[in-house]
């Protein structure tokens, strides 16, 4: 039997557990709940398991029957604090928390690849390295994971690294989409406070008023990002939040505001902090204020290794189709904390359509929306995926 078919054949088992993960979502790097699922689904195989300190992770490591390098397989357990209004049969049951990016999906495809090649561990020569992470959604659980010897943990650090990533509109179901270079970009946030002198909205010129230099300010990024960088290594910039003032008639002594901060090389990503200092503080500087930037640098670019990428277009029209496989014109412009992983180890992070059948892709709520609905039938496939990546790298690294 294939690892296509046993997937399929354990199609049941996965939609339960993909089920009672996404009706307990849990946020940020402490999810004990899903731990436990996740513990418990791993239960009675020949695994060894173990558990982070400073987060709720979970590491699984399955040694091949004969000596041989590792492969490490990443899938991420945190939700987001997004109200479910998706309509489908299974829903969150805790108010405020939502598997709106479709982590449950990932985290369960992990599970299932564990067993099927668990099943095969005689074919394996060499080991599988299992990521059960917490804390994607900005909490950097990968690179805690990484601080407390993920990529040491089976005694060899792995020679290639994979990651999925369902999607829950633009792609038609069940095709999967990926590419060399960039494929999701670095994401930094910058909290701006620009300090004036407060006074009567009827006397301007006694005060010193933050809100026009805070207003300039946001223009001014704009005209940074069209004017600055090229546009072929593009940079994105969106202020998302701006506070000032109490009242119509009061001048406030300060306006505060903050922006994501999106790029896709390491070249442009150093740069646009320079610049964003420079320009910020010339503004401020040019209408007699102060202003503080605090640029928080958050998750790099994630880079695809070309000859990953290769490969996993190589497995996917071999395993399902020449039609199942896309390669994307251009990255992604979210951001992704498996780029922790791709910066020690050659990686390929692929993206899974998961649109529901019979909806059109182009109309389907997005990742991350309310109503946001990724279909159970991508369960099988993408834990077939997991598998055969796994074995088919390991095989590819043994002598014949």
């Amino acid at each position: 039997m294939s690892l296509r078919e046993a997937a399929h054949d354990m199609r049941e088992e996965l939609v339960r557990l993909r089920h009672a993960l996404h009706r307990e979502p849990e946020l940020g790097l402490d999810l004990p709940r899903t731990q436990e699922k996740v513990l418990g689904a791993l239960a009675g195989l020949p695994l060894e398991v173990t558990t982070g300190d400073r987060l709720t992770s979970v590491t699984a490591v399955l040694r091949g029957a004969r000596p041989g390098p590792t492969v490490l397989l990443r899938g991420d357990m945190d939700a987001l604090p997004v109200s479910e209004r998706s309509g489908a049969r299974v829903v969150s049951e805790l108010p405020g928390r939502m598997h709106a990016c479709g982590h449950d999906l990932h985290t369960t495809m992990l599970a299932g690849a564990a067993h099927l090649l668990a099943a095969r561990r005689d074919r394996l020569a060499g080991d599988v390295v299992f990521m059960f992470q917490p804390g994607e959604e900005g909490a950097g659980g990968a690179k805690i994971m990484i601080d407390e010897g993920l990529l040491e943990v089976s005694g060899r650090r792995p020679v290639a690294a994979y990651a999925l990533h369902v999607i829950s509109s633009v792609l038609p179901q069940g095709v999967f989409v990926t590419r060399s270079g960039p494929i999701m970009a670095a994401a930094d946030r910058v909290v701006v406070t620009v300090r004036g002198r407060g006074g009567h909205g009827s006397m301007p010129h006694r005060a010193g008023d933050p809100i026009p230099a805070a207003c300039e300010m946001v223009t001014a990024l704009q005209t940074m990002v069209t004017r600055g960088f090229d546009v072929f290594d593009p940079v994105v910039v969106t202020v998302g939040s701006f506070h000032a003032g109490t009242a119509d008639n009061i001048i406030p002594e300060e306006a505060r505001f903050e922006a994501t901060v999106r790029s896709f090389s390491a070249a442009a990503h150093a740069r646009v902090q320079e610049r964003i200092h420079t320009l910020l503080k010339g503004i401020a500087a040019a209408h007699g204020l102060e202003v503080e930037v605090v640029y928080d640098v958050s998750y790099p670019v994630t880079v695809n290794s070309s000859a990953e990428v290769d490969f996993t277009a190589d497995t996917v029209r071999e395993v399902f189709d020449e039609h199942r496989f896309i390669r994307a014109p251009q990255p992604f412009t979210g951001s992704e904390d498996f780029s922790f992983v791709c910066d020690q180890v050659p990686s390929a992070f692929i993206a899974l359509g998961a649109c529901p059948d019979g909806t059109d892709p182009a109309r389907a709520a997005y990742n991350h929306a309310p109503e946001a609905v990724f279909d159970d039938a991508v369960l099988p496939e993408g834990t077939a995926l997991y598998a055969e990546l796994a074995e088919r790298r390991l095989a590819q690294e043994t002598p014949a």
